[in-house]
């Protein structure tokens, strides 16, 4: 028996008679790393927007834990949606530091997630004048502040020279060896591909394919055949 802490069943997003996402079911394993790819406006942010409360379904639910998603859900997932929001005027710890004050976390968290994505010396540094990559894992360490079961990372390399995509990939590493979920969107599909133990395949809205490849199936040639079909002639891998 698979131990999921999320899945969807039938999730579903319409704008006016736009349909954004259509009846996409998830599961997401425990423990794991879950690439959610897609083309660009496949529907990959609007469906993390809802798993996180920042949109409400038109249609279908999400679990959590084996329990219908609640407000109080939050409490178990840590998120970074599109940019990260940061004060440029602030260090990176009075940044957090508001943080803490608004979810009523104690302050000496700060340090422990600064830690953890590097950031510990930044010193009085503004954010300002942190580089991209420094500013993603600041964004990274708010979502860390209420320790997490759950981190849902939506296209987190977005603007990221390849040194700060490598050190990026190497801290989602770290997060599932330590035991955290983490949900992964990107269109970068060689980024994904280094990294997931599990790929779902969104375009047009629609869930295409969930699962992994063959190990020899090129994952490239793998996404395109997939979007082209519209999932209709793949074989599903059981995760």
């Amino acid at each position: 028996m698979k131990n999921l802490i999320l899945e969807t069943e039938n999730l579903s997003k319409q704008y006016g008679e736009q349909m954004a996402v259509r009846n996409v079911s998830l599961q997401i394993e425990r423990g794991s790393i879950y690439g959610l790819l897609g083309p660009n406006g496949a529907g990959k942010s609007t469906t993390l927007k809802m798993l996180v409360g920042l949109l409400r379904p038109t249609g279908g639910r999400i679990i959590l834990d084996g329990r219908p998603w609640q407000r109080e859900s939050l409490s178990k997932i840590g998120s970074l949606i599109e940019s990260p929001a940061l004060y440029g005027n602030l260090t990176a710890e009075e940044n957090l530091l508001v943080h803490t004050r608004l979810l009523k976390i104690p302050k000496t968290k700060i340090t422990e997630v600064l830690e953890t994505v590097n950031l510990k010396n930044t010193g009085k540094k503004r954010v300002s004048q942190f580089s991209m990559g420094m500013k993603q894992r600041l964004g990274i360490a708010a979502a860390l502040l209420n320790d997490p079961e759950l981190l849902i990372l939506d296209e987190p390399t977005n603007g990221l020279d390849p040194f700060g995509i490598q050190e990026l990939r190497e801290l989602i590493v770290s997060f599932s060896e330590k035991g955290m979920t983490v949900i992964l969107s990107s269109h970068i599909l060689s980024e994904v591909s280094q990294v997931a133990d599990t790929i779902g395949i969104i375009s047009g809205g629609k869930l295409l394919f969930q699962g992994m490849p063959d190990s020899d199936e090129n994952l490239e040639n793998f996404f395109t055949e997939v979007i082209l079909k519209g999932g209709k002639n793949c074989e599903w891998t059981e995760i």
